[in-house]
């Protein structure tokens, strides 16, 4: 099975698999540990998964293609997990209605997380067993991606289970923010040409991320911030959700049947927003969340700009990446003390890879304003950037074999491309190469924008 991570990196890592097994998957339970059981079983729409799912889905991706596929006479802990805990691999079965996750009420919390135990004692085992073995350990590090995809998720999900709830509840005591106040919109002019994007390869990435390939840019500049409450409130008050001629066709009609007239996690009045601990004022000066494709677009039109496309943003942050802007990690913070009291990293004990961008290490859980200028910020962090590429094959994808092609691959129609990851995302996880997706109607993510023009 080939999967986009060479041998010569997953031998060269510090960091013994084992131990990274480990800590990611204790990370699942620790991010978990701050609800309640009843919090976890909660579906409040279709593209919101309850917590135990998540937390019982990723444990089935390594029941079903490690142990199971390189374990000969395992015997799997429910063979009826298969059909629950399947999430859309067709190519090994059926799966229960992703609209109807919050039905279930069994397999309880208690027992999905003795199945985590279970399969982790197998796995532990089967990873020792395997030592060397290249081909293995890259389809555990696939999966041990995975996971940390679905800690972004779980979070999220929550996110809109306790917005959905007239209590308010907080997941957490967020830390308050650093005070910033963003600096003027300036465009950063950036020159174009036949240049490369993509992965280099030399350690992981998705198979989505390849082929590196040449793209046509066109000479542009990028906003050197991202898009702030302030100025999405300003979009707002001059009526931009009732002008037409500003919106795309099917975005006109989404706000009009789902009656949209201001963020998802906005107060009507436009003074409060719900975070991850709780109700609290609207930042002017911290980027705008929690907002549609069809909303950014609308906006990016209404301030005489447009959204950069994929090619735009990934030029933009490996400059940034090479420059130190992600440097390798130092250690991971906030998994120790995660695993015994549930809580991530206060801000100041961030690791290096952090440092620069407000990521889940830094434990704000929302995003924060910046105060830089002159050079393209924010690259990173805060929230997914949406672009103006509709998420498609890069020239010579090529799909991962077997059941894992399913994992990207079927998904590139009808989706737009969103980069940089947000205050949810590890910083270990994300990297200038790193595509991710959604519908353009989808609000519930940590999703935000930067302006463009063309020069």
């Amino acid at each position: 099975m080939a999967i986009a991570f060479s041998a010569s990196a997953a031998a060269s890592r510090s960091e013994a698999l084992t131990a990274r097994y480990e800590r990611i998957r204790n990370a699942s339970v620790a991010l978990a540990s701050r609800l309640a059981p009843e919090d976890q079983v909660v579906q409040t729409i279709p593209e919101v998964s309850p917590t135990k799912w998540h937390l019982a889905h990723v444990t089935w991706f390594f029941e079903r293609f490690c142990l199971k596929e390189h374990k000969p006479g395992y015997r799997a802990v429910d063979d009826r997990y298969d059909y629950l805990f399947n999430s859309y691999y067709y190519t090994v079965g059926e799966m229960y209605r992703r609209p109807q996750r919050g039905l279930l009420s069994r397999p309880t919390v208690a027992e999905i997380l003795e199945f985590r135990n279970r399969v982790d004692e197998a796995m532990l085992a089967l990873i020792a067993e395997r030592e060397g073995d290249a081909a293995f350990e890259a389809l555990v590090e696939l999966g041990l991606n995975h996971e940390q995809q679905h800690q972004e998720l779980l979070l999220t999900d929550i996110k809109h289970v306790f917005l959905s709830n007239p209590l308010g509840p907080a997941y957490d005591e967020l830390p308050a923010p650093p005070a910033a106040e963003a600096a003027p919109l300036e465009f950063v002019p950036r020159g174009g040409g036949l240049l490369e994007i993509g992965s280099r390869g030399g350690g992981f990435c998705f198979d989505n991320e390849t082929p590196r390939h040449q793209e046509l840019v066109r000479d542009h500049a990028l906003g050197h911030r991202l898009v702030t409450n302030a100025e999405y409130r300003r979009f707002i008050e001059a009526r931009g959700y009732t002008e037409p001629a500003l919106w795309l066709s099917d975005g006109w009609s989404t706000i009009r049947e789902e009656r949209w007239n201001r963020p998802l996690c906005w107060s009507e009045d436009l003074e409060q927003e719900f975070t991850l601990g709780g109700w609290r004022p609207i930042d002017p000066d911290a980027p705008v969340c929690h907002v549609s494709f069809y909303e950014a677009d609308a906006f990016a039109r209404w301030a005489g700009a447009r959204l950069p496309t994929e090619a735009e943003w990934e030029l933009a942050a490996a400059e940034a990446e090479s420059g130190g802007a992600l440097d390798a990690p130092e250690t991971t913070v906030g998994l120790a003390e995660s695993q015994t009291s549930g809580r991530i990293a206060e801000p100041e004990t961030r690791s290096a890879v952090a440092a620069g961008a407000n990521l889940l290490d830094a434990g704000y859980l929302h995003p924060i304003a910046s105060g830089e200028r002159g050079a393209v910020a924010q690259l990173f962090g805060d929230v997914w950037e949406w672009t103006a590429s509709p998420y498609a094959p890069y020239p010579g994808f090529r799909p991962l074999g077997g059941s894992l092609g399913e994992y990207n691959g079927k998904f590139m129609c009808n989706q737009m491309v969103v980069r940089g990851g947000s205050c949810a995302t590890w910083a270990e996880h994300i990297r200038a190469t790193y595509r991710s997706f959604f519908y353009p109607r989808d609000r519930w993510q940590f999703l935000g924008f930067r302006l463009a023009k063309d020069s």
